[in-house]
């Protein structure tokens, strides 16, 4: 088996290096970090495919630099769900997650400053990759916890059976790779 794979998106096309997550299944990485590019791209095709909404949120990992583009491009504030409790977080909110490639239960926080924005307001939440969809149940969870509206839910990919949800926004699919 080959140790990546050759993938296309919003026009442009990556290597994606192979990573084991299991004795019995791999993953092609698709990480955004350090490609502007792509990020830049995948941003503006994505936001083609969205409905309106007020405000961007995404959990604090790979996908922060695709919702600073995105907030960029659209001109809407973005929003990070935050892995830890910061000092200048006032009477933060927590939401756990554990994905496919945290080999821990995470725990996400959102403080009252950044969430009272969301209330009756039509939110975005934007990941790199859904896979699972428990980052997203995390992250709705603190929008719902503030009383925001989703607006939707998108990432440039839908990692293997997620491609087949019908209430998620995605430019590619990409296949998950048993051994």
């Amino acid at each position: 088996m080959s140790d990546t794979y050759d993938f296309k998106i919003a026009g442009l096309e990556r290597k994606l290096k192979k990573f084991s997550v299991s004795d019995k299944l791999d993953i092609a990485a698709f990480i955004l970090f350090g490609d502007v590019e792509l990020t830049e791209k995948c941003a503006f095709e994505l936001l083609k495919k969205c409905p309106y909404f007020d405000y961007i949120i995404t959990p604090e990992a790979k996908s922060i630099p695709l919702a600073y583009e995105m907030s960029r491009q659209s001109g809407k504030k973005y929003i990070v769900a935050r892995k830890g409790i910061k000092v200048y977080m006032d009477k933060p909110v927590e939401s756990d997650v554990k994905s496919i490639t945290t080999k821990s239960i995470q725990h996400l926080y959102l403080g009252r400053e950044d969430g009272e924005l969301l209330k009756n307001k039509q939110i975005l939440i934007v990941d790199d990759v859904i896979s699972t969809g428990k980052s997203l149940e995390a992250v709705e969870s603190l929008v719902l916890k503030f009383q925001g509206n989703i607006a939707a839910c998108c990432a440039p990919v839908a990692e293997g059976d997620a491609a087949l949800r019908n209430d998620i926004i995605f430019l590619e699919k990409l296949p998950l790779f048993f051994k």
